[in-house]
């Protein structure tokens, strides 16, 4: 069984020492979608969602959290993110009832450090999810956010 490096020879939980890692760049990307009536993407696309712009907004709202990361999990290194990038991409996917249609989020945080920012791409992502349904929900409670994931990690040792 591999062990787990948040837990200690006790099993406490603990913050990882990354002192004796080196500096190196990395890049995590993250993605996840949230999926709602056509209308709702028509509201979104065409500005008229009553609660303002919503791309723009979930775009702040994504970068944001993955700022304030190290304060929401009570384990992650607080960090000083070189960058953060959240887009949106419309999609249908296959086997997808007509219904309804998926607003792909994806997040890409880069940081010269010690520590990976995977955990503040995935929160980018679920964040900026989280505010397209708060200014929607009022229009569409049928919205769905799923499948947040980490895409792809560079940088560090042997990972």
């Amino acid at each position: 069984m591999a062990r787990l490096s948040h837990l200690d020879r006790h099993g406490q939980a603990r913050m990882v020492d990354v002192d004796a890692k080196p500096v190196t760049h990395r890049v995590a990307i993250a993605q996840g979608a949230i999926k709602m009536r056509p209308a709702t993407m028509r509201a979104i696309v065409g500005r008229s969602v009553p609660k303002g712009e919503v791309l723009a907004v979930a775009r702040v709202a994504g970068i944001m959290a993955a700022k304030r990361c190290g304060e929401l999990i009570p384990l992650c290194h607080p960090l000083g993110i070189d960058s953060v990038e959240v887009s949106f991409d419309w999609s249908s996917p296959a086997g997808q009832r007509r219904e309804h249609t998926s607003l792909l989020i994806r997040a890409t945080a880069r940081i010269r450090a010690r520590t990976g920012v995977e955990m503040e791409a995935l929160t980018a992502v679920a964040v900026a999810a989280l505010t397209i349904y708060d200014m929607c929900k009022a229009i569409d409670r049928t919205m769905e956010i799923g499948g947040i994931r980490l895409i792809r990690k560079t940088g560090g040792t042997g990972r």
